[in-house]
C-alpha cells in the first residue's frame, strides 16, 4: 500500500540551467540510469525516482543546486532527454515536465502506448488522476506547475510532481510509485516533499476514508441544513499526524557543516584514497584530475548502490561535482567530464559482458561504508577550500563564467 514516507522544505528558485551543465547532466543522469538498471532493474530505478531523499541526492550529485526546488524540473529535463534514445533498451520513457511540456503528458503516453503496446488511456487516466489528486484532494497552499510521469515497457510508473506557493517562497514535491497505489483516494502517495504550512486538507489519507463516505452521507441523506453542526463534530476530533522523517532543505547557498554527515564524507574520501591505486591506475595518471576523479566516482557509485537511509544529507552529494551557483564550489569541468568518461566505458563494457569496471564502482562503495566512523580526515571547511584553491585549474565553471576569469575579476576590483 502506497504511504507517505517523508517531507522536505525546498526553497523555491527561478533562473535556468546553463546549456554547458544541462548538456553533461543529460549524459550523467543517462549513465547512472543505465547503471542502476544493470545491477538492480528498471522497477528499482522507478522506486529510487519515488523516493525524495535519493531524488534530491542525485540531482546534487549532478551539479545542480543541492538544496533548491530548481533540482525537480533540471533531473525530469535531463533524464527525458537522456533515456529518449534508450528507451528501445532500457523500456523506460519519461513524459510531461514543466508548464507546457506537463499539459502534453497525455499526447506523450499516448504515442508511448501506441509504440510499445500499452493501455495508453489507462496511463493517461492515472496521470489526469495523481494530478488532480495532488491539486484538488490535497489542499495545502501549494498549486502544481510540473508533472514528470516515468513508465517502462511493461506498464509500471513514477509520477514526480512539483508544486509551488509564490508568497512563502516555497515549492513542495509529490511522488507516487504505482508499485504502491491501490487505490488512487486512498494514501496514494510514494511521499510528499516540501515545507509545513499549517493544517492541510488531505482528502487521501486512510484516516480520511470516515470524512470522504461523511461528506457523501451528508450531501445524499443530512441536507444543507446540518452540514455546518456535522462539520462542527469533524473538527472537533484530535488531529493524529504521524511522525515521518523530514528532510530540511534550508534556505541558505553555501554548503555547512551541519547539512553534511562528516563520517560519511570521510568514508569516501578514505576509500577513494584506498582503493584508486589498486583499482584506477591508469586513471590516477590523469595529470590533475585523476585523484580527484576517484573521489566522485565514490559519491557517484553510492548514488546506484547506495540504501535509502544514506541519502538524508543531500549537501554531501554535491561535493562530486560542485554546483552551478558556485556552492559549495564552482563545477569542476575536468572532472565532470572525466567522470563522465570514466562511467561510460564502464557501462559500455558492462552491454557487452564485461562487468569489470562496474563492479569496481561497487567496490569502491563498499569500502565507503566500511571505513565509514573508522577513518578521520579533514573538516568540510577544509575540503570545500580546497576545491575552491584547484578550481581554476580544474576549469571550475558557473554560472558566473570560468573561475579563472571570475578570480581576474575579483583580483582588478581588489587592485
Amino acid at each position: 500500500m502506497a504511504r507517505r514516507s517523508g517531507s522536505a522544505d525546498l526553497p523555491l528558485h527561478s533562473g535556468r540551467v546553463p546549456a554547458w551543465l544541462g548538456q553533461r547532466m543529460t549524459t550523467l543522469g543517462a549513465i547512472i540510469a543505465q547503471a542502476i538498471v544493470h545491477h538492480y532493474g528498471r522497477d528499482e530505478f522507478l522506486r529510487r525516482l519515488s523516493h525524495p531523499f535519493w531524488f534530491q541526492s542525485f540531482g546534487s550529485v549532478m551539479g545542480m543546486d543541492w538544496h533548491s526546488s530548481g533540482i525537480t524540473t533540471s533531473v525530469i529535463g535531463a533524464l527525458k532527454r537522456g533515456l529518449a534514445p534508450l528507451s528501445g533498451e532500457l523500456g523506460i520513457h519519461v513524459c510531461g515536465g514543466r508548464g507546457k511540456h506537463s499539459r502534453r503528458t497525455p499526447d506523450e503516453l499516448m504515442a508511448v502506448g501506441e509504440r510499445v503496446g500499452l493501455d495508453a488511456g489507462a496511463l493517461t487516466r492515472a496521470s489526469r488522476l495523481v494530478a488532480k489528486v495532488d491539486s484538488a484532494a490535497v489542499q495545502d497552499g501549494f498549486d502544481l506547475y510540473l508533472h514528470g510521469f516515468f513508465v517502462t515497457d511493461d506498464g509500471k510508473w513514477t509520477v514526480v510532481q512539483q508544486g509551488m506557493n509564490g508568497d512563502a517562497r516555497q515549492a513542495r514535491r509529490y511522488h507516487w510509485h504505482s508499485g504502491d497505489v491501490q487505490d488512487f483516494v486512498d494514501a496514494p502517495h510514494s511521499a510528499i516533499d516540501g515545507p509545513r504550512q499549517g493544517d492541510i486538507v488531505n482528502l487521501t489519507d486512510k484516516r480520511a476514508a470516515p470524512s470522504r463516505g461523511g461528506q457523501l452521507s451528508l450531501l445524499a441523506e443530512l441536507g444543507p441544513d446540518r452540514v455546518v453542526d456535522e462539520y462542527a463534530a469533524l473538527v472537533s476530533e484530535p488531529s493524529a499526524q504521524p511522525t515521518l522523517p523530514h528532510l530540511f532543505m534550508p534556505a541558505h547557498h553555501e554548503v555547512r557543516s551541519s547539512d553534511v554527515f562528516i563520517r560519511r564524507l570521510h568514508g569516501t574520501l578514505a576509500a577513494a584514497a584506498e582503493r584508486g591505486p589498486v583499482d584506477f591506475p591508469e586513471l590516477l595518471l590523469t595529470p590533475g584530475v585523476g585523484a580527484r576523479t576517484v573521489r566522485s566516482l565514490a559519491m557517484v557509485a553510492e548514488v546506484v548502490h547506495g540504501a535509502p537511509y544514506r541519502f538524508d544529507d543531500p549537501a554531501r552529494f554535491s561535493l562530486a561535482h560542485g554546483g552551478k551557483d558556485r556552492h559549495p564550489y564552482p563545477v569542476p569541468i575536468k572532472v565532470y567530464d572525466e567522470t563522465i568518461r570514466v562511467l561510460k566505458s564502464a557501462v559500455e563494457s558492462a552491454r557487452l559482458g564485461r562487468d569489470e569496471t562496474l563492479e569496481t564502482l561497487r567496490r569502491l562503495d563498499a569500502q565507503a561504508r566500511r571505513l565509514e566512523g573508522r577513518v578521520d580526515g579533514p573538516s568540510l571547511d577544509a575540503v570545500i577550500a580546497g576545491e575552491r584553491t584547484a578550481s581554476a585549474d580544474l576549469d571550475g565553471r558557473s554560472v558566473f563564467g570560468w573561475e579563472r576569469d571570475v578570480e581576474a575579476r575579483t583580483k582588478s576590483r581588489s587592485a
